[in-house]
């Protein structure tokens, strides 16, 4: 762009990434709220736990704080009978997931949740499009392959797309019913 005195000035989009999943959460948390007041799931966020060091009593500001432990995954609950635990995630990236989004301790409480007969998967906004993604294939990907991202390709041939609605806003509860349930549906 040149500005007058023919000074040519660049700029770089700064887009932060403190609120970037911030829409899907709010998503999932008012369909969440559907599922709840029809008595469809019982469904909730889950608090990350903070210790609180200092406050400032007159402003009621945390001024310092720190995570007791690792989080898991942001959402459970329970579904037909099956626990269910999920966490949301949200990428720029048009061609891949980037594995950095997850961490260790993420996918080895998703193993953990697998094993003993939960489900757990991961709801991914990538290219305008929100997928569930089954833990299984999740952790399968990673074991099998070198990668350090989830190619999109692959979340487009093994994901279900969710659509975004009006009530339920994200209606992934029907995405579970036809992939964890589909025997059951017939």
């Amino acid at each position: 762009m040149l500005y007058p005195g023919n000074i040519k000035k660049d700029y770089k989009r700064n887009i932060p990434h403190k609120n970037r999943g911030m829409k899907l959460e709010n998503l999932i948390n008012l369909s969440n709220e559907y599922y709840l007041e029809n008595d469809i799931a019982v469904i909730y966020k889950k608090p990350t736990p903070i210790l609180v060091c200092q406050v400032d009593y007159k402003k009621n500001l945390i001024k310092e704080g720190y995570y007791k432990v690792p989080s898991t995954l942001d959402y459970n609950g329970i579904y037909r009978g099956k626990y269910i635990d999920f966490d949301a995630k949200e990428t720029l990236s048009k061609t891949s997931f980037p594995l950095s989004n997850l961490h260790d301790h993420q996918l080895l409480h998703m193993k953990r949740v697998i094993k003993h007969g939960g489900i757990s998967f991961l709801i991914i906004k990538m290219n305008s499009l929100y997928y569930l993604l089954d833990g299984k294939l999740i952790i399968d990907f990673i074991e099998n392959n070198d990668r350090k991202s989830i190619p999109y390709e692959y979340i487009e041939n093994n994901g279900i797309v969710i659509k975004e609605n009006i009530r339920p806003a994200l209606d992934y509860i029907k995405v579970i019913d036809s992939y964890y349930f589909k025997e059951e549906n017939l």
